[in-house]
């Protein structure tokens, strides 16, 4: 075969071309390399006349596949053998390394439509990687930049509009996109825990008056509206994902950093890309409206199928929306463990393709619009383990003003502690803490005598916490943990960040067995004055900070307290029932 003929680039598979440096533990892209050159000088040679492409003339270079020895090159007849070098043996030429570019892999796991196991290539790739992606201006909705170094908050958003071929046969006819699912993602600070909070697109809200870009580069402001559901947010009446950012602040308490807005090819794409994502069911699953059909058990499902998967509603529960959601958590929870699974990282053709189907699938506000931003995103979130993934829906109960009821409302009586732990960056999992290495006199103050509960006497003041937190703590050291003497002394005058308790020294048996009730740290204990309480007697001071977890709650246990809140986490397998 003729030299030109062999080993031409477009014949090279590209993912052939990646290759694992074992100094970083990431993939690389080694481009050709050049020719290899003798180490042994030899007879000078004249340069050829350039061919028609310009480059030199005579035999081609054949491209070398990264990681194989290089053979030597032929003597010509006549020519009596090369001398090896001085201090070598054999003939084994002495292998030089590439000088051609190396481009960084883009590794990283991100959650849902977001989560991209890793990407990577040289500089032009990238930029046509950042010119897949679809950015929104959303003005002052998002932040203006992603940090590295700070707990933050996406809306994931899927939209029921029919874009893509094939997509015929989904979402309404006519529909401009409303949000048909939403995830707002919170990671934490230490990159410990993050939790996935579901919003139901039934949930009654009130949207906020927004401003949106019109086509012409105009600004217009669309009118808010009062007890709609939440799907509206987006897409009616011209509102865009920054009139859905608002509405979750408004509606659930929680402001979005960033979002990530994607269609129904999304699903379809990035589970097709991982080669399909294993899901389970209780029973067998014949659908005809979605056209799923699966046998009981373990499959595996992916493209067209995947996608009826996370869109039926008759083949679960009682075939409401939100029996949905949990099959929609099922499911980004087995994408996420597929995603960064050792199957999926070590494959330079599934990171490629989850590459291009992740950016080709997305539509995010404009600070985090470039891939190397999206890459950073990945980073971080790949940082948090699975099983301190949790999966929840913001608590609700059914629209009280519907005869049938259709929609739901927020339950004031369950939500706000969900809110408040994800604002206070509280994980719902256990996380195992950091030990902090205090003085030895700091952890003796937890060590010796005990006092009986019925003897502690303590005044409880918020330094802090939320809004009536003193007076549950009162209710529930009286009624739950025995310790009769207590008292509610309203606000503290300053704002602490933890929970102290200060007593006097004589009181320090009393600190021991109030300390074991609330799991307070040896530093939460102060040594100090004690006060007078209503009896006129001495007592310790409580001073709840910002880190009280609510009533009942130890403050050394890591997870927050949601009570009558159903939740999973993205670690364990499940099965839609």
């Amino acid at each position: 075969m003729d030299a030109q003929g062999r080993g031409r680039a477009e014949d090279v598979d590209p993912a052939d071309q990646w290759v694992l440096n074992p100094n970083t533990g990431e993939y690389e892209l080694r481009l050709t390399p050049s020719a290899p050159q003798s180490t042994v000088p030899g007879p000078r040679r004249s340069v050829p006349a350039p061919n028609r492409a310009g480059a030199p003339g005579g035999r081609t270079t054949v491209p070398v596949a990264p990681g194989r020895d290089v053979p030597p090159q032929r003597r010509r007849r006549g020519v009596p053998p090369e001398e090896p070098l001085p201090g070598r043996r054999g003939r084994r030429p002495v292998k030089q390394k590439s000088k051609a570019k190396k481009a960084v892999l883009w590794t990283g796991g991100t959650m849902a439509f977001v989560l991209v196991a890793g990407a990577t290539t040289g500089y032009f790739y990238l930029k046509h990687l950042e010119g897949n992606v679809g950015t929104t201006d959303v003005g002052d909705a998002a932040a203006s930049s992603f940090s590295k170094d700070e707990a933050f908050n996406i809306l994931i958003i899927g939209t029921d509009k029919r874009t893509g071929e094939g997509n015929e046969g989904y979402g309404d006819a006519g529909s401009v996109g409303h949000a048909d699912t939403n995830i707002l993602l919170h990671v934490s600070k230490d990159r410990t825990n993050a939790t996935a909070l579901s919003i139901p697109r039934d949930l009654i809200v009130d949207v906020p008056d927004c401003e949106t870009n019109k086509e012409d580069g105009t600004k217009a402001i669309v009118a808010g509206t009062e007890d709609v559901r939440f799907n509206t947010s987006l897409g009616q009446d011209g509102r865009d994902a920054g009139c859905t950012m608002r509405t979750v602040d408004a509606a659930i308490g929680i402001k979005p950093d960033h979002f990530v807005m994607a269609d129904f090819n999304a699903v379809k794409t990035l589970t097709s890309a991982v080669g399909g994502v294993e899901v389970c069911v209780e029973k067998a699953v014949n659908d005809k409206q979605s056209k799923l059909v699966l046998p009981a058990g373990k499959s595996t499902v992916e493209g067209e199928q995947a996608l009826a998967f996370v869109r039926t509603r008759h083949a679960f529960g009682n075939q409401g929306d939100l029996d949905r959601i949990k099959v929609q958590q099922q499911f980004l929870g087995s994408l996420m463990r597929k995603m960064t699974s050792g199957d999926t990282l070590t494959s330079p053709t599934k990171l490629l393709k989850l590459a291009e189907a992740a950016t080709n699938a997305l539509t995010v506000d404009q600070a985090i619009g470039k891939v190397g931003t999206l890459k950073d995103i990945a980073l971080e979130l790949k940082k948090v383990p699975t099983k301190n993934i949790s999966f929840m829906t913001i608590p609700v109960k059914d629209n009280p003003a519907e005869p049938t009821p259709v929609t739901v409302v927020v339950d004031d009586s369950k939500a706000p502690q969900v809110v408040d732990a994800i604002n206070s960056d509280v994980s719902f999992t256990e996380v195992k803490a950091q030990e902090k290495k205090e003085k030895a006199e700091v952890a003796a103050r937890l060590k010796g005598t005990k006092s009986a509960a019925s003897d502690v006497r303590v005044r409880i003041l918020n330094g802090g916490a939320a809004a009536g937190s003193a007076q549950q703590q009162l209710a529930y050291l009286q009624t739950e943990a025995g310790v009769l003497k207590s008292d509610n002394a309203g606000n503290a005058e300053a704002t602490l960040a933890k929970t102290t308790l200060e007593y006097d020294p004589d009181q320090a048996d009393q600190a021991r067995r109030l300390a074991d009730i609330m799991g307070l740290s040896g530093s939460a204990l102060k040594p100090g004055k004690s006060v007078t309480n209503a009896q006129g007697l001495p007592a310790m001071t409580l001073t709840l900070g910002k880190d009280f977890k609510g009533a009942g709650v130890k403050l050394s246990s890591s997870a927050a307290a949601a009570p009558g809140v159903e939740k999973s986490t993205a670690d364990k397998v499940q099965c839609a029932s």
